[in-house]
């Protein structure tokens, strides 16, 4: 469900998920509270909420949508630290790395240009770092020495992750514990967090699911269940 909330708001933009999880995510708000929100198949059509042909979308016109801020992506990431900057690239030295991963594809300009969020299945010190082995994604201290012009359409929404939500909404947009998951405690938290979180005062849970939107997922949506198997794959 914090993944569907992400697109909450956005109105008519490109909704591009990365994995199971944040697709069964976009495809729920579309089919509840976000009605006009436009999901594509990554390569040219446009589809709705159970994944029928309902437009074109050219891969090269995703790229207008990217230079105007009309997209939201939710991507994944290898590595985070308190900034939000994410690393895709490689674990250790980039001149000679211990894992070479994806490289860094479209999080520069996906950071850049508009708004971004993040998925991860397995919270823990490995992912949420004190400082990324290389910058793939902008987080909020670099984008602030690019300068006002530059790092205007910045913005990275929320953190999701299988046990809780995060943000950065605090004074020098440092990580912040927005909510925990049902069963899930703040010291859980804290411990799977390789650096400091900024705690609010009064900690929310986060939403459960309604009867009708659990229904929705499990029989509309992914009746296969294959959102289970991305967190176990996690684990």
């Amino acid at each position: 469900m914090a993944c569907a909330e992400a697109w909450r708001g956005d109105g008519a933009i490109l909704a591009s998920p990365m994995g199971q999880i944040p697709s069964l995510g976009a495809r729920l708000a579309r089919l509840t509270f976000a009605p006009d929100l436009l999901l594509t198949d990554g390569e040219a059509y446009l589809l709705d909420a159970e994944q029928t042909v309902e437009g074109w979308l050219p891969y090269r016109s995703v790229f207008t949508m990217v230079a105007a801020g009309r997209r939201h992506v939710m991507m994944g990431a290898s590595q985070l630290d308190q900034f939000g900057n994410q690393n895709i690239s490689c674990i250790g030295d980039w001149a000679r790395p211990r894992a070479q991963l994806l490289g860094v594809r479209g999080a520069p300009g996906n950071t850049i240009n508009h708004p971004v969020s993040y998925w991860v299945p397995k919270h823990s010190p490995r992912v949420f770092v004190p400082a990324v082995d290389m910058v793939s994604g902008v987080g909020y201290d670099r984008a602030a020495e690019l300068g006002p012009a530059a790092a205007r359409f910045h913005q990275l929404r929320v953190v999701v992750t299988n046990l809780a939500v995060l943000d950065f909404q605090t004074p020098d947009h440092a990580m912040r514990l927005r909510s925990v998951h049902p069963g899930v405690t703040v010291t859980d938290v804290l411990e799977a967090t390789g650096f400091p979180l900024v705690i609010p005062d009064d900690m929310a849970v986060t939403r459960w699911p309604t009867a009708a939107e659990l229904a929705l997922v499990r029989d509309r949506l992914d009746p296969d269940g294959r959102r289970d198997r991305e967190v176990q794959a996690a684990s």
